[in-house]
């Protein structure tokens, strides 16, 4: 075989070894009923506590993939829910957490981005250690309560996020 050939028939080799690899790849991501029924059941859970709230579901990029308004919220929660979602999805961690961060360091580029909030009341949905989404609420009077709303609307779903 000449050089030629051997060089082409490496390539080809390579090509099948990639194909091979991308077509064991695999993702979950959030279904929209998942999403529904965490944001459902994150809202019916404030509102048996007394509170009127507004809920985002966030998707593995940060796509907005349901977004209710509570019965007698204000117009602000529907962008506060989607920000405290946002943040806690591209950042991975609990919203509430960028104000310790922020906190740690005033000069965090981070709190200049479009969609981002230090609120406390959304958490990131994960399967296993793979985040896919975030959930937030936002209405409740104190990010602790929308947080523990969110809680319930995760529990929900458990099963379905292995």
């Amino acid at each position: 075989m000449n050089s030629l050939s051997s060089r082409l028939a490496l390539a080809i080799a390579a090509c099948g070894i990639a194909s091979g690899a991308e077509a064991q790849i695999a993702r979950k991501d959030l279904s929209v009923d998942t999403a529904l029924t965490i944001a459902t059941t994150a809202m019916a859970d404030c509102k048996a506590k007394g509170f009127a709230v507004s809920a985002a579901v966030v998707g593995r990029n940060g796509e907005l993939i349901v977004h209710l308004r509570g019965d007698n919220t204000g117009p602000h929660t529907m962008e506060n829910s989607f920000k405290k979602a946002f943040t806690s999805r591209t950042f991975r961690i609990p919203s509430g957490e960028m104000e310790d961060r922020l906190k740690k360091n005033p000069a965090m580029g981070a709190q200049y981005l479009t969609g981002f909030t230090t609120g406390r009341g959304a958490l990131p949905i994960k399967i296993g250690d793979d985040v896919v989404g975030a959930a937030g609420v936002s209405g409740a009077p104190g990010g602790d309560k929308d947080e523990d709303c969110v809680k319930t609307g995760l529990a929900k779903v458990a099963d379905q996020l292995k």
